[in-house]
């Protein structure tokens, strides 16, 4: 893809947020408006992250959408065995 270390870990952590926001969805049948109601956010929005359209779509809103829904997000950091 062409992407540097870091926009690759980016990437990948927009990912797993949006794996696990649909895992959300999926499991408690939630709709997108009420989603987007819980969120403070568009259901149009809702719809196309849900879709996979993460462009123009920050980290902090899908930590917001998934605290919404009764969820938190944990992050862990760790050394990279390429960084230096």
């Amino acid at each position: 893809m062409g992407l540097s270390a870091a926009e690759a870990s980016g990437w990948q952590f927009h990912h797993a947020l949006l794996k696990h926001l649909k895992e959300v969805v999926l499991r408690h049948g939630i709709t997108d408006a009420e989603v987007a109601k819980r969120a403070g956010t568009s259901r149009t929005r809702v719809t196309a992250i849900l879709n996979g359209d993460l462009d123009r779509i920050s980290s902090d809103l899908l930590v917001r959408i998934l605290a919404g829904l009764g969820y938190r997000v944990r992050v862990s950091v760790v050394k990279s065995h390429r960084a230096a």
